[in-house]
């Protein structure tokens, strides 16, 4: 297998297809490689990370050669040491690099098998593994009955039935008597070929069935009528064996010992598991092992349910409260017959157990459980809102809102209801019910003030977010939040960092910028010093942005994002990187950018999260290139589908830059009008005004310039930076004529180059330069669009720098145009991002945890640098770079 192939590959296919056999068959013709092996089972998917203690625990002893993070994370949700419940993004790249570690001696192979029964935990952590192999000598191979959610994307091959010759041979070597030649057909036909149901149907038919074929089954029903096969064969068993096997199916994880014991305190003789063995549905070693799943769940269900319920109570009897607490308490409420107090509080235990190791689903389960076994309302009603909030966080939104209904049957106090309403807002903002979700958030404020002040105050910024995040005109119910803050009032303590956030943001809307601009500026300085991470993510930035200040945006998020990766805390990654990026493209820098792009993108396939990826977006309309064309249409699309109103002004204001840059004057106008319609003029409204000017301009429409410059200028005063004093000053001077528009020109490009904004200052120089040329001043011209071209050309503004060539050659003045040829000793972004991470002294190990990728592949991609740099050594990195 060649590096930069995928290195996993997931099996899919019908129960009985054959997929267990292929993988037994790879593994045993694995020569010179270590297997590790998981079985996803379906009784055992609520606890967390079980079927990764199966594949990790041949290997936990190298744990110590992991950097800490990532061994306590391990540690942590193993229930080897106890401590804060890791992010579970750190607990894939900790196992991706174990992994890594042991294929150094050895080629490694993971096998999972029954996929679609792993626990969500375990499937996060392998699916994140499967993603980023890259240069370890590791494979991942699963079988899975249908799509796993956590697999997606990972290359696939569907195991078909065996075709007519194949099969019709398999079921001869079964049918051990003459049968119509026309029936075994029809049998192969109905069975499309299934392994497994050619060899165990059979079993459950008559000789006389089979001649005749009144026995046939469709294929509809299949797996039914195998499973049946399985009870048939259970009910011929002794009742012994029966006992016997039914405690193996009752124990999830195949613990052999424990079975043995709960056998021996029911009185089940060795022996019996004999008779269960010989008939091949279940065999004992080290580990339980059935014949097949389908074998395992025939059994449980062919059993009564007293039956079951005394097997559950005597396995959790001889389970260790201590080492197999959750097991334990699991078989206890499978054992109830009805409501149980002390059985529902062991469940809430285990269930913040489970949290703490990072077991959201299993906490959900537990706490679902938990309240099915409740009988006193009043705490069945706290045990429905801790259940509902729980399967929030582990993103099962509709289990979450039918644990509300079940709240909500019960009589609430007012907190309770409030924290109902709550809820029942941030549910629908997460599954992205985007409209509906500022009104919950409003009512569950309104309801919670007199109740509990500072979370009330949250909840209203969450309100106001969400507002904003699905409303892109800026009005909605923004302005009804806003008065709602207002009468609420201020808090009654020191303000923090959201309080005046919150207080900017409300002032903004009932008494415009200049009244917010003391507020925000405090939160901005306030957020930049936050030594804990930041609740609110975008939300975070909102006020420099407001501001035009790069400086206090930069300053938040570099402070955020080093404490969110010391942390662990990674779901708020994405925004910060997105945000630090467009900072980072207006300084000039657009490799860095595009490096912090796609460390963006990479956190963003690890924790599934459907931000906009505006960084990158804004990066590529600044290039100019094709790509970004069809980056806009792709974020304009989705967000129309998913209703996110703020990634639709993103994509508009980015597709507005784009055809600035090309001089598509007329569309750059129409889609700066689409990205500002915003009464309010947040960002990127705001920011899309000086494309708009521009075009409007260009296009011979003053009215709607100055319109624009009106809006701006409300923003813009306010503020008082460099930067919002540069784009007030270029707007200016493009309504202005004579000395006034040069005085405006000059005022613009000097504040650029205080404020370091090389890309505005390079577009200032290009608009001056055609003023100039225009002015019929074409010495003055070319002075200023050499000085564009060259700078936008070191940034890589490929369209831009283009339209000063063109300007350039109106004077007279000849520029080769720039032809861009592929070098292949060109980094890619993620190349120049590892050589930048590695030349700023990190390790190869800490370059490997801020890029969710291991070690082994940093060292890889380093290697590939040095060979394109001509460099020997780390220490040359920083001279080569620059050099480039």
């Amino acid at each position: 297998m060649r590096r930069g192939e995928s290195r996993a590959l997931v099996l899919t296919g019908d129960a009985g297809i054959g997929k267990t056999a292929l993988l037994d068959h790879v593994v045993a013709s694995a020569h010179d490689v270590r297997v590790l092996r998981a079985v996803g089972v379906q009784s055992e998917m609520e606890l967390p990370f079980a079927a990764l203690h199966q594949l990790c625990a041949p290997i936990l002893d190298r744990l110590d050669q992991l950097p800490k993070p990532q061994r306590t994370a391990l540690e942590t949700v193993f229930g080897l040491s106890h401590g804060e419940a890791p992010d579970p993004f750190l607990v894939g790249l900790a196992v991706l690099g174990l992994v890594a570690e042991v294929a150094a001696e050895r080629p490694l192979l993971c096998v999972v098998d029954d996929a679609q029964w792993l626990d969500q935990a375990s499937a996060q952590a392998v699916g994140f593994v499967a993603r980023r192999l890259q240069a370890e000598s590791v494979a991942l191979l699963f079988g899975a009955r249908g799509t796993v959610r956590d697999l997606r994307g990972l290359p696939e091959l569907e195991v078909h039935g065996l075709g007519p010759d194949d099969a019709r041979a398999l079921l001869t070597s079964e049918v051990t008597f003459r049968s119509d030649g026309r029936v075994l057909d029809q049998i192969v036909a109905e069975t499309q070929g299934n392994p497994l149901a050619l060899l165990e149907l059979p079993r459950g038919l008559t000789a006389s069935e089979l001649a005749t074929g009144f026995g046939a089954i469709g294929h509809d029903s299949l797996t039914g009528r195998i499973e049946e096969t399985f009870r048939e064969r259970f009910a011929a068993l002794p009742s012994d064996s029966q006992l016997f096997a039914l405690i193996a199916a009752a124990e999830p994880v195949g613990d052999a010992a424990l079975v043995w014991a709960a056998a021996g305190r029911l009185g089940v003789p060795s022996s019996a598991a004999t008779a269960a063995e010989t008939d091949h549905l279940v065999s004992m070693t080290e580990r339980v092992i059935f014949r097949h799943p389908l074998a395992r769940s025939a059994i449980y269900h062919a059993a009564s349910a007293a039956a079951r319920r005394k097997v559950h109570l005597t396995l959790a009897e001889v389970s260790d409260q201590d080492v197999n607490a959750e097991r334990r308490a699991w078989h206890l409420a499978a054992a109830a017959t009805g409501p149980d107090e002390a059985v529902a509080a062991e469940l809430e235990r285990c269930a913040g157990r489970a949290r703490a190791r990072g077991g959201l689903v299993a906490a959900a389960a537990f706490l679902q459980r938990a309240l099915e076994l409740t009988p006193e309302p009043g705490v069945r009603a706290n045990r429905a809102l801790a259940a509902a909030e729980a399967h929030l966080h582990a993103g099962a939104f509709d289990v979450a809102l039918r644990m509300l209904a079940a709240a909500e049957s019960a009589r609430l106090d007012d907190l309770q209801r409030a924290k109902l309403n709550l809820l029942r807002g941030q549910i629908a903002f997460s599954s992205g019910a985007t409209s509906t979700a500022p009104q919950l958030l409003l009512a569950a404020a309104r309801k919670l003030e007199p109740l509990d002040v500072e979370l009330a105050r949250e909840t209203y910024l969450n309100a106001w977010g969400a507002a904003r995040f699905a409303d892109r005109a800026g009005a909605g119910d923004l302005p009804e939040i806003s008065r709602a803050v207002v009468q609420f009032g201020a808090p009654p303590g020191p303000p923090r960092a959201m309080d005046h956030l919150l207080d900017g943001l409300t002032l903004l809307v009932t008494s415009g910028r200049a009244a917010a601009a003391s507020d925000l500026r405090q939160a901005t300085d306030m957020f930049a010093r936050e030594d804990a991470t930041i609740a609110w993510g975008w939300m975070a930035v909102t006020a420099p942005f407001l501001l035009w200040d790069d400086d206090g945006a930069r300053a938040i998020c570099s402070r955020q994002i080093q404490i969110v990766r010391d942390t662990g805390a990674l779901e708020q990654l994405p925004f910060y990187l997105a945000a630090l990026s467009v900072v980072v493209a207006r300084s000039g820098d657009l490799a860095a950018a595009e490096a912090l792009g796609a460390e963006g993108a990479e956190v963003r396939d690890a924790t599934g999260t459907s931000l906009v990826a505006y960084g990158p977006l804004y990066v590529a309309s600044l290039r100019g290139t094709d790509e970004a064309r069809a980056m806009i249409e792709a974020t304009l699309s989705r967000a129309t589908e998913q209703g996110q109103g703020l990634a639709a002004s993103i994509g508009h204001w980015a597709s507005a830059v784009l055809h600035n840059g090309h001089g598509r004057y007329e569309e750059a106008l129409a889609e700066a009008r689409l990205a500002s319609p915003d009464p309010l003029d947040l960002h990127p409204s705001a920011w899309a005004l000086p494309e708009l000017i521009e075009a409007a301009v260009r296009t011979g429409r003053p009215a709607d310039a100055q319109e624009g410059l009106d809006r701006l200028t409300r923003t813009t005063a306010p503020a008082a930076t460099q930067f919002a004093r540069g784009v007030e000053a270029r707007a200016c001077a493009l309504l202005s004529a004579g000395s006034t528009a040069e005085k405006y020109y000059l005022q613009a490009i000097d504040c650029f180059s205080r404020a370091g904004l090389r890309v505005e200052l390079g577009r200032s120089h290009l608009l001056y330069g055609e003023w100039l040329r225009r002015e019929n001043r074409r010495v003055d011209g070319r002075s200023q669009l050499r000085a564009a071209h060259a700078l936008l050309s070191a940034i890589g503004m490929e369209a831009f720098a283009e339209r000063a060539r063109r300007e350039l050659a109106a004077t007279g003045e000849t520029v080769r145009k720039r032809v861009r040829v592929e070098n292949p000793t060109e980094l890619t972004p993620q190349e120049r991002q590892i050589a930048e991470l590695a030349s700023s002294g990190l390790t190869n190990a800490d370059i490997g945890e801020r890029l969710f990728i291991s070690a082994r592949t940093v060292e890889w991609h380093l290697r590939k640098v040095f060979a394109k740099l001509v460099i020997s050594s780390r220490k040359d990195l920083r001279t080569a770079l620059g050099d480039r």
